[in-house]
């Protein structure tokens, strides 16, 4: 960053008073800019025995498998983006449950969250985000295709806790990927 947004001054690096961490501030108005994680929401949707995926049109992980998920926007609630991420990936409308699974990824400055959802019907079709949208079953899915991490993790917890009936909530904190 290099400007401020309020005032179009350079902004500089600093700590400002009352804080820990190093900050974009205006040298003119004092505005601090702070830069924060990105929350990506999406859903677990279930018909029957089976779990929608979507196969990416999009960088990153083009081609891949993927629960349909996305960037958090402002104004809407966090089970708001997993629907609305859902209708516009998957075409597909949902009713969320609980919220699943939570990853923080701080190498990358993400935290993923997902919900347990339940599809309302299967009228779906790949949105402009997909090239491809799926219903799965645990024997299906393309374990060695899926996108990313919080997703295969959520799905491995969700097919072994969906058999005994007894969901719970998992959270975890996520390392670079070690290249392969």
């Amino acid at each position: 960053m290099k400007f401020c947004s309020l005032c179009g001054a350079p902004v500089e690096l600093r700590i400002p008073p009352d804080d820990s961490r190093e900050r974009h501030v205006c040298t003119s108005c004092g505005e601090v800019h702070y830069q924060n994680p990105k929350l990506i929401v999406g859903a677990i949707p279930e018909w029957q025995d089976k779990i929608l995926l979507c196969r990416r049109a999009i960088e990153p992980r083009h081609g891949l498998w993927t629960l349909p998920a996305g960037f958090m926007e402002n104004g809407e609630t966090t089970a708001e983006a997993a629907t609305r991420e859902t209708l516009e990936e998957a075409n597909a409308r949902i009713a969320i449950d609980d919220l699943y699974s939570m990853y923080s990824l701080p190498y990358i400055n993400q935290v993923h969250l997902l919900f347990r959802a339940k599809l309302l019907d299967l009228d779906f079709s790949p949105g402009p985000e997909s090239l491809e949208v799926k219903l799965f079953t645990e024997a299906e899915i393309p374990w060695d295709e899926i996108a990313f991490r919080p997703v295969r993790y959520s799905l491995e917890h969700f097919f072994a806790e969906r058999n005994s009936g007894k969901f719970s909530f998992h959270i975890g904190e996520l390392s670079p990927p070690t290249p392969s």
